[in-house]
């Protein structure tokens, strides 16, 4: 089994590509499990945004307020004592503007709406889920931040749990802060954007 201590390295590694620019993959990215995308294991995507093509690892849907060209890394971490961590690191965002992201169940597509809904631990049997109960960042992966004067920002989630039995495949950045209230709980406006990661 690969050393906890391994996978920090993979976490910590997005913070240095992004700040530094090097080694940074082109408009398709890359994605890069540090042993495989089984939920047990840490992953890495990294990428920098683009308009959809087949194989892109990170899309933007609203070139505004997700420019292509800004950069993007996620990473997973899951622990052997049944918690995690996902880690999201951006470069180049608007300015000083406050996003939602949220992690999701199917890959990015065309549209923002491919992306499916949210990964739920337990999962609402109604859908869309809107109940407090499921909609919270306890039993979802919540990853809302604002950038900074540059456009950087970074946000990270511990949870506790880790991905199993069902894999979530996408990380989606909204348009504004995640609701809580009932019937609104886990929205966040329009999706801008989307990250490939195979969870």
């Amino acid at each position: 089994m690969m050393e906890v201590r391994a996978g920090m390295v993979a976490l910590l590694l997005p913070v240095t590509l992004l700040s530094t620019g090097a080694a940074l993959p082109g408009a398709h990215g890359r994605q890069a499990p540090v042993r495989s995308t089984s939920g047990q294991d840490p992953i890495l995507a990294l990428g920098r945004f683009g308009p959809y093509t087949a194989g892109q690892v990170a899309t933007t849907y609203d070139q505004k307020l997700v420019p292509a060209g800004a950069a993007v890394a996620v990473g997973y971490l899951p622990g052997n004592d049944g918690h995690s961590i996902v880690q999201l690191r951006v470069n180049g965002l608007l300015p000083n503007h406050s996003y939602g992201a949220h992690v999701h169940m199917k890959p990015c597509g065309a549209k923002g709406e491919d992306a499916g809904p949210h990964y739920q631990h337990q999962q609402d049997p109604k859908t869309p889920s809107t109940d407090p109960k499921y909609a919270n960042a306890r039993n979802e992966v919540w990853l809302d931040f604002t950038t900074d004067a540059h456009g950087d920002a970074s946000a990270r989630s511990a949870l506790d749990w880790k991905f199993t039995d069902r894999h979530p495949r996408s990380v989606v950045i909204h348009a504004e802060h995640t609701h809580t209230d009932t019937g609104h709980a886990g929205t966040a406006g329009p999706r801008l954007a989307c990250v490939n990661a195979d969870f």
